[in-house]
């Protein structure tokens, strides 16, 4: 999913003043909170580039949103027609990355905003780190892939919550991510809100019969998957910082297109190796709504996740790995209304419940991040004061 990937915006690899706002989470010494920078951009720069970031930032936001929400829906679709290979589901959630190469087209060659240029990273040590990555990637596909075909949507969007709390834990292990109550207090609604979830299986609940063990699994996949999810973005914030200390959107696709690559292939090995290639020509036969339907839904599927992936990776590009998870958190509400309307998934109290808690663990954070926001807006003036 996630996976995990993406890339998008074109105008900022070019400003050197705005480097900092990109890739980074301690971007002083203050290692506030990783939405502050966004503060400091735009005074930095022009009116027009300020609504140019801004407008980038809220195009990032769609993709996100959308790209998402769709993949989501579209990988259940793929288990509710009578698909059952979880190799083929988690081969399409990064088989897309080819679409990414259009950006490195449309990208003239630019600078790094770091001043150490962009020779000085040995190739074998960015070769370990997108095989180790893209590995990661593939197993936190497969078990998303497992999660979706166990879980009903509604389930298992909300359960994906928790993967803001597991960034917020990373990225102060790995980031020197500050911790305040109120981010502590949103991890600990979206736990509550996850533990509701994991409690409350109706056995006819999902038209599918899933048994309470599956249904578990199911959990427990889907929770691991957020973790790993959150570790992944993490990951690869401390290679751009520690590693390839690039601040250019080049880098950031390089990095998304080589490890989806390696993500793909590992998921082809496992599919030939799990035996499931077999199944795929009878899966294509039996698809409730035809051949034609089967390829569409993976296609389609497969461009939702790499639209997915661009808002991440620009997100992460423009703000912080930690912003783009919250972005990625606020779109989880919106597809459980869409399960209940296209797969008739049960909205129950206990769902309704879990879900506006996960909803006022958010907005715990939204909150330090404003307060994050004005404070580095003061701090930003009063720079500007007394220069």
């Amino acid at each position: 999913m996630a996976d995990a990937s993406s890339g998008a915006n074109t105008n900022n690899a070019a400003s050197t003043s705005n480097a900092e706002v990109q890739i980074q989470i301690p971007a002083g010494p203050s290692k506030a909170e990783a939405p502050a920078p966004p503060a400091g951009a735009p005074s930095k720069s022009s009116g027009a580039k300020s609504w140019r970031w801004w407008l980038m930032v809220s195009v990032d936001v769609f993709f996100l949103v959308a790209g998402q929400t769709s993949a989501t829906l579209l990988g259940r679709y793929y288990y509710h027609q009578g698909g059952s290979s979880k190799w083929v589901s988690t081969f399409v959630q990064t088989a897309g990355f080819p679409i990414l190469f259009l950006g490195l087209f449309c990208v003239p060659k630019q600078p790094s905003a770091s001043g150490g240029g962009g020779s000085d990273t040995p190739v074998a040590k960015l070769v370990v780190i997108y095989i180790v990555l893209g590995l990661v990637i593939a197993a936190d596909d497969m078990m998303y892939a497992s999660g979706l075909k166990y879980l009903p949507v509604s389930t298992y969007s909300l359960i994906c919550a928790s993967q803001l709390a597991f960034n917020v834990v990373f990225a102060y292990v790995l980031n020197s991510q500050k911790l305040t109550g109120l981010i502590l207090n949103a991890v600990v609604l979206l736990t509550l809100s996850d533990a509701l979830l994991g409690a409350n299986h109706d056995e006819t609940e999902d038209t599918s019969g899933v048994s309470r063990r599956n249904y578990l699994m199911g959990f427990v996949l889907t929770l691991g998957a957020s973790g790993t999810y959150s570790l992944i973005l993490c990951l690869m914030q401390l290679t751009f910082e520690n590693v390839i200390k690039k601040h250019t959107f080049t880098a950031v696709l390089n990095m998304q297109i080589y490890t989806a690559l390696v993500a793909t292939v590992a998921s082809i090995i496992g599919l030939f190796a799990s035996g499931e290639w077999r199944t795929v020509r009878g899966e294509m036969d039996t698809f409730q709504s035809g051949q034609f339907s089967y390829f569409m839904t993976l296609l389609w599927t497969a461009v939702s996740w790499q639209v997915t992936s661009v808002g991440v990776v620009g997100l992460v590009f423009e703000v912080s790995s930690l912003f783009s998870n919250v972005i990625s958190t606020v779109a989880l509400p919106i597809v459980p209304l869409f399960a209940v309307l296209i797969f008739h998934d049960k909205m129950d109290g206990i769902k309704v419940i879990a879900m506006l808690i996960a909803i006022w663990g958010f907005v715990s954070y939204l909150m330090q991040h404003y307060l994050d926001d004005k404070a580095a807006r003061k701090a930003s003036a009063s720079a500007d004061g007394g220069s």
